[in-house]
């Protein structure tokens, strides 16, 4: 049987924040591992945790107690320019809205992340991001602005810039949210594409048809994960 890395290990995380009659606790004192190579769906209704969950993998918050583990670096460690600078490197995360600058072609905002982890040289950085956007089906847009695209092709644009530094881990935030059910299931696709590449991927998703999709589902409910009964492959 083969050998699978842990890329995302929490240990006994609990996030607490100031609400107006005193601390509200968002996660209960979750565990969570994740290998190299998996496909995890997030869900849950609004408020129950997702997005804290995500903040806390990839480092954007910090937890009020516990241990995160990811790609074998313990986050606590790290101050805040260390963490930017770390999750450049090993995290490429995709947003709902796909926040792409409006005043950078697309083939610069794929070179962002490359120019501020400072990964790839100067001069090698240019024909990353155009591979990348070639295998988005994208280089025939790369020196437009991103308004000039379909929402479709502004996520893969987005896509393509979270694996400019070609991370270990993938995480999105309602990444196919804002697009109609053709563009979504054509992202979806991509992502399965990636996983089967040997990228991990965690997704929050609210659509059950591309839940369904997914090998591995966990319900985020009152602060605490709950799985869907199908384990790890490994």
């Amino acid at each position: 049987m083969a050998e699978f890395e842990t890329i995302v290990q929490l240990e006994n995380i609990r996030k607490d924040y100031d609400g107006p009659a005193g601390p509200v606790q968002v996660l209960k004192g979750v565990n969570l591992m994740v290998r190299e190579g998996e496909m995890v769906g997030i869900r849950g209704p609004s408020g129950s945790g997702k997005t804290t969950l995500l903040n806390m993998i990839t480092g954007i918050d910090r937890p009020t107690s516990g241990r995160v583990t990811v790609a074998g670096r313990t986050l606590d460690e790290l101050n805040q320019n260390e963490l930017a600078r770390w999750r450049g490197k090993h995290v490429g995360v995709i947003f709902q809205f796909y926040q792409l600058l409006p005043t950078l072609t697309v083939l610069e905002n794929v070179m962002l992340p490359m120019d501020f982890c400072r990964v790839w040289k100067p001069r090698e950085r240019p024909k990353r991001g155009m591979a990348l956007l070639e295998q988005m089906g994208l280089a025939d847009h790369a020196h437009k602005l991103p308004s000039t695209l379909s929402g479709g092709e502004q996520q893969r644009a987005a896509i393509a810039r979270a694996l400019a530094n070609d991370p270990q881990l993938l995480v999105g935030d309602e990444p196919t949210g804002n697009l109609d059910s053709k563009s979504a299931d054509r992202i979806f696709a991509l992502f399965e594409d990636l996983v089967k590449q040997g990228k991990t991927f965690l997704v929050v998703t609210h659509s059950q048809s591309l839940a369904q999709r997914i090998p591995r589902v966990i319900e985020v409910l009152d602060g605490k994960l709950h799985e869907n009964g199908s384990k790890p492959s490994s």
